[in-house]
């Protein structure tokens, strides 16, 4: 079983794209999606139409709740301009998604941590964190965080930074980081700034070998990015545009 993990994709079609052609290069018998699809000020509205055409197992995101709510108050920038960019229909495909998914037996899909789409699982926000104020989790936060999933294989999204941890005795984890968005800043917890060093598309494919045994790869796609930074600037989201473009924060 060959598997390709997306997440994070925030509306950014050419990302998007870029990533599915390599994986239809490579070559996957599944592809599934951990969520945060739409919010952005890119293109949300032919994103949910890219994505509810492929029928991909997907999971909701925080950003698919947030964005949903912006039907009773207006929410952040990103949240409120998909919302007002998707379709009835595109949000009611948005509602019915599930906040946890196992595609295949052994393999579990969170968005943040089993019991938080707002939450990490592979980093950890804390005072000695560093500059960043985000450093990665250690193996005894990260057994913690995941319940005693009794899975072989935990995908997760949400921090957009590529990572694997083996936990002993536990499952693999991995985050696929993000198609999207390689750098953005947060104050959920703290104030800290997220940077992947490169606007390359992210994403990940999983083999099994076997007797709970996966090979990971995680793999940076070239795109278009200085099109969708322009696009993020002509609607007035200046600080996505540094984003996309240098995958810097």
């Amino acid at each position: 079983m060959r598997l390709a993990i997306v997440s994070d994709i925030h509306g950014n079609l050419p990302a998007l794209d870029a990533v599915l052609a390599d994986i239809a290069r490579r070559g996957a018998d599944l592809t599934v999606d951990c969520g945060d699809l739409l919010s952005g000020p890119l293109w949300p509205r032919e994103t949910a139409d890219r994505l509810i055409a492929l029928g991909l197992p997907t999971i909701r995101g925080n950003h698919e709740r947030q964005l949903l709510a912006c039907a009773e108050a207006p929410g952040t920038a990103a949240d409120q301009y998909a919302f007002e960019q998707t379709t009835p229909a595109q949000r009611d495909w948005l509602a019915a998604l599930p906040a946890t998914l196992e595609p295949v037996a052994g393999v579990r899909m969170v968005h943040g941590r089993p019991d938080s789409d707002l939450d990490y699982l592979l980093e950890t926000v804390a005072p000695d964190a560093g500059a960043a104020g985000v450093r990665p989790a250690r193996v005894d936060e990260v057994a913690t965080r995941i319940s005693g999933a009794d899975v072989e294989l935990l995908l997760c999204g949400h921090s957009h930074q590529p990572r694997v941890m083996q936990l002993p005795g536990g499952p693999l984890v991995v985050n696929p980081g993000s198609v999207g968005l390689q750098a953005y800043d947060d104050d959920h917890v703290a104030l800290h700034w997220v940077r992947n060093g490169s606007p390359h598309a992210r994403y990940a494919l999983c083999e099994s070998l076997g007797s709970r045994r996966w090979s990971i790869e995680l793999i940076a796609v070239a795109y278009d990015w200085n099109h969708a930074a322009q696009r993020a600037r002509a609607n007035g989201a200046a600080d996505w545009a540094g984003w996309l473009a240098s995958g810097l924060a």
